[in-house]
């Protein structure tokens, strides 16, 4: 792990530093496919949902979350318990420092002792440094779905990455 940053498990307390991360990335960037901000209240939901078997962890440094990681069900039926898929979102100013990588090596090791198979990632198809992250953590695309996403006006390809635990 990176000196100086604590990756922990997120708390009710994280909302609204997880909230302006990922309200950053709807309002200004094509990596999530959210067109509407979180509200705190709906973030406070969001943590409290992602408090047991579909953890989420925050990349702390002095004090400030600067990340976090999240694991959500794959699919509804039963037949895909075994497989979750992460999302993984680093404030601006603290990327390329490795977080990231701390962040999924740390959400990977709570997935493989919750007992999960599987590990997927949707990422669009062209965002370059989610692909390399997620290679370097043993992740190997299994393919693209084309002009699945519309933001911004624009039709967008999602690639689909897996890694078995």
């Amino acid at each position: 792990m990176l000196s100086g940053v604590e990756i922990r498990r997120a708390i009710s307390e994280d909302a609204e530093a997880i909230r302006s991360i990922y309200n950053q990335e709807v309002l200004n960037s094509l990596v999530t496919l959210d067109l509407i901000p979180r509200s705190e209240a709906e973030q406070r939901h969001w943590i409290a949902e992602h408090s047991g078997v579909y953890p989420a962890i925050v990349a702390v440094i002095d004090g400030k979350v600067c990340g976090y990681a999240s694991l959500s069900p794959y699919r509804a039926r039963a037949g895909y318990s075994t497989t979750v898929e992460d999302s993984i979102y680093v404030d601006s100013g603290y990327r390329k420092q490795g977080i990231g990588t701390a962040l999924l090596n740390g959400i990977l090791n709570l997935a493989n002792q919750h007992g999960f198979h599987a590990c997927m990632a949707r990422v669009m198809a062209d965002h370059q440094a989610s692909l390399t992250l997620h290679e370097s953590c043993g992740f190997v695309l299994v393919g693209i779905e084309r002009e699945v996403g519309r933001k911004f006006g624009k039709w967008l390809d999602v690639a689909l990455l897996q890694k078995l635990l």
